[in-house]
């Protein structure tokens, strides 16, 4: 069976009894806020504030760097992954459905699945900072199911 064939039900005799570590060349992402990177570039337009991708090799999840300016706030938008926010600078708030939670550094937001959420920042002089942990990447490698839909403006 080749690497990129997919499994079935009828392969589940092939679930191996023992695992290799397999360590990828790449463990390690410095300088994400200064990378440059053409994805983040282009990411962070299209969602109107900036984001920071990590470009690890993690199958399971993923993680951006992210930022809003003052007085910014995202559209509102919803996506079948969970996130997890870990606020490293400034503060706001996060409307979750119909649920208004304040944030500020040190706190961590939980955005459920397929819930429509924007973040705001109230400070109309200091930047906020986050990073973001999401499943995104499990989602896609189970049959590129992970979805997300923002409301027009």
């Amino acid at each position: 069976m080749s690497q990129s064939s997919h499994f079935g039900s009828r392969d589940f005799w092939r679930v191996p009894s023992s695992l290799t570590a397999r360590v990828p060349d790449r463990l390690v992402h410095r300088a994400v806020k200064n990378a440059g990177d053409p994805g983040s570039d282009s990411f962070s337009t299209e969602r109107k504030h900036p984001v920071h991708i990590v470009d690890l090799p993690s199958f399971s999840m993923s993680m951006t760097i992210g930022g809003l300016l003052p007085g910014q706030t995202t559209r509102r938008h919803r996506h079948n992954y969970e996130t997890l926010i870990y606020v490293v600078e400034g503060a706001g708030c996060t409307t979750v459905e119909d649920r208004h939670i304040e944030w500020s550094a040190g706190d961590v937001i939980y955005i459920p699945v397929w819930t429509w959420h924007r973040h705001q920042n109230r400070s109309d002089s200091d930047s906020c900072l986050y990073v973001a942990c999401e499943n995104a990447p499990m989602l896609q490698n189970l049959g590129n199911i992970a979805l997300r839909e923002e409301e027009a403006e």
